[in-house]
């Protein structure tokens, strides 16, 4: 399937980074080959810009990274009040699959969308070295 490899870099203007798009595609890569199921992904700020993006054409990253952002403040609230420590992950189950969204620090998050033969169990094994990694590319 041919996939579309967007690069947005606002998020880290004025931070005195620069980003290793190619390092974040590989992250992203290894994701997809490890998962079964996985169908897009999408690395963003916490506000819901994207940074960078692995999706097909139908998928919009503006709105999935909108709605992962607002996903997750919910979330991270959810988990401050009733005292379950710091959020790392937020699962939606859909009929026809699966939206993860994942903190990466305060500062970002990625989502992973997948169809319904996405194996959940070995999403949330892989992801979280993902995610550590990612963090560090995205570090100033």
């Amino acid at each position: 399937m041919l996939r579309r490899i967007r690069r947005r870099s606002a998020f880290l203007k004025g931070k005195g980074k620069n980003v290793d798009y190619d390092a974040l595609a590989v992250e992203l890569r290894k994701l997809r080959e490890n998962v079964t199921g996985v169908t897009d992904m999408v690395i963003a700020a916490s506000d819901g810009i994207p940074i960078f993006s692995d999706v097909a054409d139908a998928v919009d990253p503006l709105n999935i990274s909108a709605l992962a952002a607002a996903n997750l403040g919910i979330a991270r609230q959810a988990a401050e009040v009733t005292g379950q420590g710091t959020l790392a992950q937020t699962v939606v189950f859909s009929s026809n699959g699966y939206m993860a969204v994942y903190a990466i620090g305060r500062l970002a998050l990625l989502v992973v969308l997948g169809d319904s033969g996405l194996n959940l169990g070995r999403l949330l094994y892989e992801t979280r070295p993902v995610t550590d990694r990612i963090g560090t590319l995205l570090t100033p």
